[in-house]
């Protein structure tokens, strides 16, 4: 039985993964600084940490597991990472969590380690035209993120790179790009838009009025867990390295997006755009090096992703009404 483990097992991916895992045989710890918020983990073990402390990384990498996937960071949707407010601790933490379990991965002879970086490496600039935001891996350099946030996505994508160079550990690293589905956070300043866009449509009455920070024409494309967790698995049981992009290539305006998931709640909302952070004019995946080098590409159109996630985040807001009531 192969044996695995998940930095950041209680969060989105982290969870979702474990259950892959699961269900593909192996033996897994998961590790977090909490316990997942909305289900049960599915890890043989699952252990209560910091990955910032070099102590509790030595504690759970203690043997040579067959893969490791570090999906811990500091991280958010937008009224976290482009606020400016979060800067030093985002940078701080995610450094931290990296430079400690890579150093040690090499030490107890890890099989091969997996890091998820970020959509947020992508020069700024190149990212304006709402109407032309691919984004193919070699474009990351010159390097200009948007956030520092990115920043260290991009610091950290080269400290891996470095041990693969001068240590010969495997390694294995995807951009992830806006990831989305249950049993991930909904509410609270950390949310992605589609959460947040399911929480505002969920909680309006019908024919009510939810706002949109920006004029809503900024472009993006949303990549359902399940198809972001086939990507991950895919490149690990490969030999290239990467990184490549893991994401959807189907791009939409955030005012699309929000009459999507209105269609899909059967209301009919006006929209009240306001200022706020909203990150680039334009973003999407481009997945010309993944399905050259892996063979893989999405195969579900995103409203199918949101007729999943939607009545997951209705049932949550319900039952913080109901909360509330009491």
């Amino acid at each position: 039985m192969k044996k695995a483990l998940v930095c950041g097992a209680g969060g989105f991916i982290g969870g979702h993964l474990v259950k892959r895992l699961k269900k593909e045989d192996f033996w897994v710890r998961g590790v977090d600084l909490k316990h997942h918020e909305f289900c049960e983990t599915a890890a043989d073990e699952f252990v209560i940490g910091d990955l910032r402390d070099p102590l509790v990384c030595k504690k759970v990498l203690d043997e040579p597991f067959d893969e490791v996937y570090q999906l811990a960071a500091d991280m958010g949707g937008a009224g976290y990472i482009f606020t400016g407010d979060n800067d030093a601790v985002v940078m701080h933490n995610s450094a931290a969590i990296n430079l400690n379990i890579v150093d040690i991965a090499k030490d107890v002879g890890v099989k091969k380690i997996f890091y998820s970086s970020s959509a947020c490496v992508y020069p700024q600039h190149i990212q304006e035209d709402p109407d032309n935001p691919g984004l193919p891996e070699d474009s990351a350099y010159p390097a200009h993120p948007d956030s520092e946030y990115g920043w260290e996505k991009l610091f950290s994508e080269r400290l891996y790179l470095s041990y693969y160079r001068n240590f010969g550990l495997e390694v294995r690293i995807a951009r992830f790009h806006n990831i989305f589905g249950p049993d991930g956070t909904w509410t609270g300043g950390r949310e992605k838009a589609p959460a947040a866009m399911c929480r505002k449509i969920a909680e309006a009455l019908n024919h009510g009025e939810i706002e949109m920070w920006g004029d809503g024409l900024q472009t993006r494309s949303f990549l359902y867990i399940d198809e972001c967790l086939e990507g991950l698995r895919k490149l690990m049981d490969s030999t290239f390295t990467g990184p490549v992009n893991i994401g959807s290539e189907e791009m939409v305006t955030i005012n699309q997006l929000a009459a999507m998931v209105m269609e899909i709640a059967g209301k009919e909302l006006s929209i009240r755009h306001i200022d706020g952070p909203q990150g680039v004019r334009g973003r999407k995946s481009d997945n010309t090096l993944i399905f050259e080098k892996l063979g893989w590409k999405p195969s579900r159109p995103l409203k199918e992703g949101l007729e999943k996630t939607y009545p997951w985040i209705e049932e949550q807001v319900r039952k913080q009404k109901s909360k509330l009531r009491k």
